[in-house]
């Protein structure tokens, strides 16, 4: 099995797909359901996903470690998407058709600007020297995180790029049960894909920090293993939702052993996210970060107050605080 692989596109539902007429559980402004059907995708069966690593989807948001200014550097999650006028145009021809096959898309005109910083993830498609846009009328990309964007201010709180680390959220080596805060160096992360979760992310489902301490950690994308996955079968997997501790969970991620990464999300399955009490959220943990406050040339203030805590364990993740 090589490492879990990059999020780097939209990741295919387990199983094909159908849009119910009816609101959305996942989005609000959106007056369709994309819901599972009992067939298993093809795609998944191909990459023989009874073999694969099923790990937790997690609530939050996609970042990139990779070179920026010849150095191993954060970068955070930009899709590039269609002005206004494309994208009324294309929702008209994505109700008359039922689909968004055959949709022609103008790169040069239809899309919003992005900062020059910008570049788009791996294996998007290129045409004419332009990136194409996915089905959903995105082009996913990223852009490097400076600590002068309010925007991204997040995302720089877990990272001190002057000292080359990022504040990690990971399985103990010696026990997989107990989770560890870990300062980690961003050369060891590199093209990796982490999500960043915390106490401003998404609603913060996993009850990480508070407005006056907010607190916010990196988790490498399959680092969080699934111990006892239920069978790739529609029915089984909603009761393993509904019915397992371990199933209060947003969702499962499977990384298989040929690079593919396919997903279900308990919305696909009619499920409603997040639950009150999480799975990951009442997990023990316990904080590594060794050091002391002035190796971190930034000053970060979760770095040096986690590095103050040195030792410490907490009995659930979301009982983290902070004594500033």
């Amino acid at each position: 099995m090589r490492r879990p692989g990059s999020v780097q596109q939209k990741i295919p539902c387990v199983f094909l797909t159908e849009v119910k007429e009816e609101q959305s559980r996942k989005r609000d402004c959106q007056q369709f359901q994309v819901v599972a059907t009992e067939n298993v995708n093809p795609l998944a069966l191909e990459a023989d996903i009874d073999c694969a690593l099923a790990t937790e989807k997690l609530d939050g948001t996609c970042c990139y470690v990779t070179v920026y200014k010849g150095q191993p550097h954060l970068w955070a999650r930009l899709d590039r998407k269609p002005n206004k006028q494309a994208e009324k145009r294309f929702k008209k021809y994505q109700h008359s058709h039922r689909s968004c096959k055959g949709f022609t898309w103008n790169v040069e005109e239809d899309f919003k600007t992005v900062p020059e910083t910008w570049i788009p993830a791996h294996r998007v498609k290129h045409h004419g020297g332009h990136p194409v846009p996915d089905e959903h009328g995105h082009i996913p990309g990223w852009v490097p995180v400076e600590k002068d964007n309010k925007q991204y201010c997040w995302h720089s709180s877990v990272v001190d790029h002057q000292a080359g680390a990022a504040l990690v959220l990971r399985p103990n080596a010696e026990d997989e049960d107990l989770l560890e805060i870990a300062v980690v160096p961003l050369a060891d992360l590199m093209e990796q894909t982490l999500e960043l979760i915390g106490t401003n992310i998404n609603g913060n489902p996993y009850g990480l920090g508070s407005k006056k301490q907010p607190v916010h950690f990196l988790v490498s994308h399959g680092s969080i293993r699934v111990r006892n996955p239920p069978p790739v079968a529609l029915h089984q997997l909603r009761s393993w939702f509904r019915e397992s501790s371990e199933g209060r969970v947003e969702g499962i991620v499977w990384h298989c052993n040929d690079g593919t990464l396919i997903k279900v999300h308990r919305h696909h399955l009619g499920l409603t996210w997040p639950e009150r009490e999480t799975y990951f959220g009442e997990r023990t943990v316990v904080v590594h970060v060794d050091g002391t406050a002035e190796e971190y040339v930034g000053q970060k203030d979760l770095f040096t107050s986690f590095s103050a805590l040195n030792g410490r364990c907490f009995s659930r993740v979301q009982d983290v605080q902070l004594d500033l």
